[in-house]
Order: structure tokens, then C-alpha cells, then sequence
């Protein structure tokens, strides 16, 4: 574990969720409307969820941990960011939709967790979790630690064969990397850059112009790793499916809207995978 990289990391995502929720407008009046934030590819991962304790995993500032108490789980999110944390827990008494919040490494709160014998029915990852952590055997038996006796894992998360192109589609980086890759303009305004899609209700322009002080570092995992260090873990992988489309992040040119917030590539380019999602379960 890297944890002076986590550090890095945690103090530009503390800079980016400033921004990302300047574009949100008021968030708390579109859950008390009864808004979600969820697609319909995380609720079929996780399975029933109503009256089920269920952990959310790096739940940044919580719009889809309080979509998922407001179908009747009951949620606990841990965020390495201080001011996403801050930000969901405001949210969820402004919102009226219960669910606790914690802030830590998530490996590190594993730890802890495990030392308490904390397990959950459910546990709940999204969209660009695992690139910002250092140790991806460490998370898999966390994760694996966390799910009760038959519970359940739901993961969906971008695909990292489209990180093999740049922003224009064209093949620039290689799909097996080693060691952390550095990212000295820190996390970037992707809410600003995908404009509806990722903004609620609506678009607020919020923060224009954000540049992050702090430079971050992110870590790349194939499928196959995130797969392995699973099963290794101790988990059953019951469902791996691959997605022709990304919901809501429009991080290439000229994305096509599918609809429903999923963006897919130019039509005259090659169909590929942009995101997939697995299922897992803990036996006995």
C-alpha cells in the first residue's frame, strides 16, 4: 500500500468535489423529489437490496449511496475525501434519506472493519474506484472480509481497454502497466467536461475553469487482476458482463447518447467495451 500516494490522492479529490458538486444544483431537493442517481446496471450486480445492510465502497459525496438507502438498504459509505465525506453526510439530513458515512483509506478502514467483525449483506463499488488504490490483493480480500455469509459483491466499473485510447480515440497507452501512473493536473472536472449526464437534474456551470493544485496518481488493473485477486480472496464470481457503452462519463470526442445517460463511441468506429460489471458471492 502506497499510502503517500493515497495522501496525494486525497487532497485532489478534496479540490475536484468542490467543483464536481458546483455543477449539481441542489442536490437535496432532487432526492427529496425522489431522483436516483442509479443505472440499472449496478441494481442488477447487487441483487435485492431492500432491508439489506449494504457497504458502499469509496461512495465519494453520496448521491448513489443515498439512491440506494432510498430503495430501502440500509447504507454505509467510506470515502478517503474529507470534503466528499462532509458533503454526503450534509446531504443525507438535508435530503431526509438516512445512511452513515465514514471517512478513511478504504484499506485501512478495512482493517479496522475486519478487527470489529463488521460484514455486510451487500458491498457496492462504482466507476473509477479501483484505479486510485495502490494495492489491488489488499482490496479483494477486504472486499471479500466485508461480504456476510451469503451476501453478495456488485461491481461496475469503466473498462481499462478503452484507457488504452486518448481522448480523440487513438490508441496511445499500453493496456499492461506496472506501478502508479502520475497525474501532475490532479483529478480533473469530468462532471464539467460530460455537462448533463452527470449533473442531476441539470447543469450548473458552478466552478468554470478548474484547475486542481494537487497532482494525483492512479492505478491500472486489467479485468483479468480484478477477477483473480477476487476469486483468490475467496469470493464466486457469478456474472462478468462487458458493456458497449459508459454511463454518463463522456471522456472521449464525439460520444454517441444512447439514451438514459449512456454514452457510446462515434458510429463509424469499432463497437468496444467501455465498462463491465461483475457479481460475486461468499459461500458458508
Amino acid at each position: 500500500m502506497r499510502r503517500d500516494l493515497h495522501e496525494a490522492n486525497r487532497l485532489s479529490w478534496n479540490e475536484a468535489t468542490r467543483a464536481h458538486n458546483s455543477h449539481k444544483g441542489d442536490q437535496a431537493a432532487f432526492f427529496r423529489a425522489g431522483g436516483s442517481t442509479l443505472y440499472p446496471e449496478e441494481l442488477e450486480m447487487l441483487g435485492d437490496i431492500a432491508g439489506r445492510s449494504l457497504l458502499h465502497l469509496q461512495c465519494n459525496s453520496g448521491q448513489d449511496s443515498l439512491s440506494l438507502a432510498r430503495l430501502g438498504a440500509q447504507v454505509t459509505g467510506v470515502d478517503i475525501s474529507d470534503e466528499a465525506i462532509a458533503f454526503a453526510q450534509q446531504l443525507s439530513v438535508s435530503s431526509g434519506v438516512p445512511a452513515t458515512f465514514e471517512r478513511s483509506d478504504l484499506l485501512d478502514w478495512f482493517d479496522t472493519a475486519r478487527a470489529s467483525g463488521r460484514t455486510f449483506e451487500r458491498v457496492f463499488t462504482s466507476y473509477g474506484t479501483i484505479c486510485w488504490l495502490s494495492d489491488l490483493k489488499a482490496w479483494a480480500r477486504g472486499v471479500a472480509d466485508m461480504v456476510a455469509p451469503g451476501g453478495r459483491f456488485g461491481m461496475v466499473e469503466f473498462h481499462p481497454f478503452a484507457m488504452v485510447f486518448d481522448p480523440q480515440w487513438t490508441p496511445r497507452h499500453d493496456y499492461f502497466v506496472d506501478g502508479p501512473i502520475p497525474e501532475p493536473d490532479g483529478v480533473g472536472d469530468y462532471v464539467a467536461e460530460s455537462g448533463e449526464t452527470l449533473a442531476l437534474d441539470a447543469y450548473h456551470p458552478g466552478v468554470e475553469d478548474f484547475r486542481n493544485p494537487n497532482p494525483a496518481f492512479e492505478f491500472y488493473w486489467g479485468v483479468g487482476q480484478v477477477v483473480s485477486a477476487l476469486v483468490e480472496a475467496g469470493l464466486t464470481i457469478e456474472r462478468l458482463e462487458e458493456y458497449p457503452y459508459a454511463n454518463g462519463w463522456a471522456g472521449f470526442a464525439d460520444m454517441r447518447d444512447l439514451g438514459g445517460g449512456r454514452l457510446a463511441p462515434p458510429a463509424h468506429l469499432p463497437r468496444i467495451p467501455l465498462m463491465y460489471g461483475l457479481s460475486a458471492t461468499r459461500h458458508g
